[in-house]
């Protein structure tokens, strides 16, 4: 690790703030945590007598309870906030409802919300340092950082790697957030799904448009399967869900494309027989339970830097 270089940000985001120094400082930063969660005392107090808030505006169980996980395991005093038990279900804006909590002096305030740019907006009215757990469809930075170090533990490296993300590219906050750090660290990311699915103008984060699922699997180092958020199609963007698992899905015949060392990924949660078979997910190849594990190293990681500014 760079013992000259000094972590240059207040907030997370999105993965567009980063730099390719700033994702290497976190991931090594998140390889020194990881090591916590192997003892038989999971604590460390380097964030004793911070507080952290989780407001989350939407449904979460793997994001919401990793954040937790790592705010304890760093110390902090925890503090959760939900929009089915808040103020907000009397019409209080978010703005009202961060205005209050930061008003009680949290130090940290992670947020997942359903607008896009929900985070940056509330990062502008409150004095803690705030965390994007996810904003609508825009951007899931600790998502993308998670699986940023999955990859790097299992390939040793990110550059020059292939990446094929499929699925629901429009509607995936972690596709953009895993688009701009793959990229960002030299990988070249190919995606593909239903055409209704891609957004037009993806190349402009750094992706490949693959015209088959035959070129975006083509000898892939890593092979990510993205969840359909029927939540989020508010009209008949795709086919049924039986002829996206046969065109789309991920099994053992069109894995054969992929290079024989590649890994399998998945941000949860499954749609098993969907955008992939149980086989494949429960198989050797798959790393999913891996990016949960990696996920609360890198959210302690990102506690770690904005919470001890």
């Amino acid at each position: 690790m760079n013992t000259e270089y000094t972590f240059p940000h207040r907030h997370i985001l999105g993965m567009d703030q980063f730099s390719r120094e700033d994702i290497t400082h976190i991931l090594e930063t998140a390889e020194s945590f990881r090591e916590i969660s192997e003892r038989s005392i999971k604590k460390v107090p380097v964030l004793r007598g911070r507080t952290v808030v989780n407001l989350f505006f939407e449904p979460s169980t793997r994001t919401r309870t990793s954040f937790e996980v790592a705010a304890k395991r760093l110390s902090a005093d925890t503090f959760n906030f939900s929009a089915s038990t808040s103020s907000a279900t009397k019409g209080e804006t978010l703005i009202d409802t961060a205005r209050n909590i930061s008003a009680m002096r949290p130090d940290v305030i992670i947020l997942r919300h359903a607008a896009a740019g929900a985070s940056e907006l509330l990062s502008r009215h409150v004095s803690a340092a705030v965390v994007n757990a996810g904003d609508g469809a825009h951007q899931h930075p600790s998502q993308g950082l998670l699986d940023l170090l999955t990859v790097r533990r299992h390939k040793g490296r990110l550059d020059g790697l292939k990446i094929a993300i499929i699925g629901d590219i429009t509607h995936s906050r972690v596709a953009r957030s895993d688009i701009l750090g793959f990229t960002t660290m030299g990988s070249q990311v190919f995606v593909y799904g239903p055409a209704t699915l891609i957004p037009m103008h993806i190349e402009s984060l750094g992706a490949i448009r693959a015209r088959s699922l035959h070129e975006a699997l083509d000898q892939a180092d890593v092979v990510m399967a993205l969840r359909i958020q029927q939540e989020r199609l508010h009209e008949a963007l795709l086919p049924s869900l039986r002829e996206y698992a046969q065109r789309f899905g991920i099994g053992d015949g069109p894995l054969g494309w992929a290079r024989e060392d590649a890994i399998i990924m998945h941000p949860g949660p499954i749609n098993r027989g969907v955008e992939i078979s149980p086989e494949i997910a429960d198989s050797e190849r798959s790393v999913i339970l891996d990016q949960v594990t990696n996920g609360v190293a890198v959210r302690m990681a990102l506690l770690y830097l904005v919470g001890t500014v």
